[in-house]
């Protein structure tokens, strides 16, 4: 069993950065593909960033692209999001999440993965 804890989250100006990190135990992390999701209030649950088990392949939200990072470190056992220009459309829950089996072609579907953190709270006001 695989758990996810996030950390990071907090409230920021609009034009500012906040840096989002997801400490993994139990399962073997380097070989979970791993992935960023968020729900705003009212809305569903989206996809945001996801990377692959080796950290050799990312992929972003259209609405992310340019201004998130999703980088992983198979010796510290963490994923990180580093958001940078961020916008009031950025607020939301941010998740975590992992799974053995993900590939490239299911990457942003969030029904494909098994394993998920409890969230942590990013707000983008002035």
């Amino acid at each position: 069993q695989v758990q996810l804890v996030e950390s990071g989250g907090g409230s920021v100006q609009p034009g500012g950065s906040l840096r989002l990190s997801c400490a993994a135990s139990g399962g073997t992390f380097s070989s979970l593909a791993m992935g960023w999701f968020r729900q705003a209030p009212g809305k569903e649950r989206e996809f945001a960033a996801a990377i692959n088990w080796n950290g050799a392949n990312t992929y972003y939200a259209d609405s992310v692209k340019g201004r998130f990072t999703i980088s992983k470190d198979n010796t510290k056992n963490t994923v990180t999001l580093q958001m940078d220009s961020l916008g009031p459309e950025d607020t939301a829950v941010y998740y975590c999440a992992a799974d053995y089996w993900v590939t490239a072609q299911t990457m942003r579907a969030l029904t494909e993965y098994k394993y998920w953190g409890q969230g942590t709270q990013v707000t983008v006001s002035s």
